[in-house]
């Protein structure tokens, strides 16, 4: 019988890996491949977006990789908000005129369905295409989740994805609205309210 994976925090040790492994995992992404359609500059500038979203997980160790790099989840603590300076640079470098007004109208929305109470924040999970399947994403899930449940605080996300959502709702996440926005895929948020 396998052993299990493990599950590791090492702030700066991992962050090349688990960055990688998000540009993996996003690489057919609806909203991703929305903003970057040719591939090329999506292998230039997701990398970019990952640190700006989800980059301040190194600096509190809440970034969590399983082993060989196979999945990742970026994790923003309660307090701690994504670098809003660095995703605006990578917007204004990359960003097609004819999306401009509709990807601003899409970050408006994330910004509005954010929880006021105090709550844990995952911005980005994702498996390396090559090893979906083995349970690393609820091996990753269940590890933050057990920490969000030991402070007695809500977790919350936005799905880019309509086929990601069962796998939030398995792990005890709801839907709470709806973004979209013209040519735009639609976001989903989700929250997790905290257990008591």
């Amino acid at each position: 019988m396998a052993a299990t994976p493990q599950v590791k925090s090492d702030g700066a040790n991992i962050r090349a890996s688990a960055i990688n492994t998000i540009v993996l995992g996003f690489a057919a992404d609806p909203m991703a491949r929305w903003a970057w359609p040719d591939s090329s500059e999506y292998l230039k500038m997701m990398p970019q977006f990952v640190n700006a979203i989800g980059g301040r997980a190194f600096e509190h160790s809440t970034a969590f990789i399983t082993e060989g790099g196979r999945a990742a989840a970026l994790w923003l603590p309660p307090g701690v908000e994504p670098d809003e300076a660095k995703m605006g640079a990578v917007m204004e470098q990359t960003l097609r005129p004819e999306i401009a007004a509709d990807l601003g109208a899409v970050m408006k929305g994330m910004a509005e369905h954010h929880p006021a109470e105090s709550h844990w924040y995952l911005p980005l999970i994702a498996a390396d295409p090559n090893w979906i399947g083995q349970g690393l994403g609820t091996l990753l899930m269940k590890h933050a989740l057990r920490r969000c449940d030991e402070e007695g605080i809500a977790a919350y996300l936005e799905s880019s994805n309509p086929r990601n959502i069962s796998f939030y709702e398995r792990h005890g996440f709801r839907i709470v609205g709806r973004i979209q926005s013209g040519s735009s895929p639609v976001m989903t948020p989700m929250l997790r309210p905290a257990v008591k």
